[in-house]
């Protein structure tokens, strides 16, 4: 792999777009296997990484799905989880944002105090030990119907303290925001952020319904509200963040070259983009990747990087002075690099 640009390796950074399943590396899954007792289909580490190749959203998902068979116990989680926040920390990612997807382990027998127990565990342990903050999303999977959603929400009430909001994820054709209206709607009486998935594959309708029938504070991934000039006004206008994930469009052929990105095209419109890794085990590369393959490929300056790093902590939840702190660290590092 090219070593990371020196620049970009030492900016500071949020991340609020990964889905903490899909940070489950091929050696990590293969010792919870052991660890489980839980047989594979794949002879070796190597042999899983060459079925990472995926055409679309679906192909990736089926492979996504059947790696987190693995997590069974509170440790798998916690494992998991800490995985993640090391090489984050490593990476220079001063805060995360991390979803979850309780129903992908709910349905399969896995009890949500099992999930949430492990995964808060390792987040407490990483701001002590590595001084990365992180704090969770509980995603619905939208190939899923609302009620299933409403048990899950129901669910993970008693956890309230440990997420700090919503999200929707999975399989985006055919599934569209409107069919979660009244599940947002409570999240959003009951104080929670909400943030969904829309324009990845979907169209920019799915944009439109995510802001007006899910009242979402943020878009996860965008890329197709480029495709409706109105929409992209109203995106700068509001200044809606987008939660763009580079190496994911290229592997999932939203793109088909990352010359082709259109993340530069996000910023000349004014619209709060923001990098991140995704499903980054999947993807093949975590934050730091994720930057330099679109500074190499659209040759972005290291204004347009703060610039990006910025978006991150200005799009996070968080209050206003934990943004100010996160961001006046940014301008030192800028300044004096």
């Amino acid at each position: 792999m090219t070593e990371t640009d020196p620049f970009i390796a030492g900016l500071p950074k949020a991340e609020l777009h990964v889905h903490i399943e899909g940070t489950l590396e091929p050696e990590l899954l293969f010792r919870l296997a052991q660890r489980n007792d839980i047989a594979l289909p794949y002879a070796s580490v190597e042999d899983l990484r060459r079925a990472y190749s995926f055409g679309n959203l679906q192909d990736f998902l089926d492979l996504y799905y059947q790696g987190m068979n693995v997590l069974r116990r509170e440790p798998d989680f916690y494992d998991l989880t800490m995985a993640y926040l090391q090489r984050a920390a490593a990476q220079n990612v001063r805060y995360a944002e991390i979803f979850f997807d309780p129903q992908g382990h709910t349905e399969r027998g896995v009890a949500f105090p099992t999930v949430i127990r492990g995964i808060t565990r390792a987040l407490k342990d990483a701001e002590q030990d590595l001084g990365i903050t992180g704090r969770l999303i509980l995603c619905f999977l939208r190939h899923l119907d609302e009620t299933s959603a409403e048990r899950t929400l129901d669910e993970a009430l008693p956890w309230r303290e440990h997420f700090i909001g919503i999200g929707l994820d999975s399989s985006e054709r055919g599934h569209p925001p409107s069919k979660f209206r009244r599940v947002f709607s409570r999240a959003g009486a009951l104080g929670l952020h909400r943030v969904a998935h829309a324009g990845e594959e979907g169209p920019p309708e799915y944009v439109y319904e995510a802001l007006d029938l899910l009242g979402v504070e943020r878009i996860d991934h965008g890329n197709r509200a480029l495709e409706d000039p109105a929409l992209v006004a109203r995106l700068a206008r509001e200044q809606m963040p987008l939660t763009v994930c580079p190496l994911s469009n290229l592997r999932l052929c939203v793109v088909r070259d990352m010359a082709q990105h259109p993340l530069r095209r996000m910023l000349e419109a004014g619209l709060m983009a923001t990098v991140n890794s995704d499903d980054p085990a999947y993807f093949g590369g975590y934050v730091n990747e994720n930057y330099d393959a679109v500074q190499r490929a659209l040759g972005l300056s290291r204004e347009e990087l703060v610039t990006l790093a910025g978006n991150g902590f200005r799009a996070a939840f968080l209050s206003a002075a934990e943004k100010q702190r996160h961001l006046a660290a940014l301008e030192a590092y800028a300044t004096a690099a």
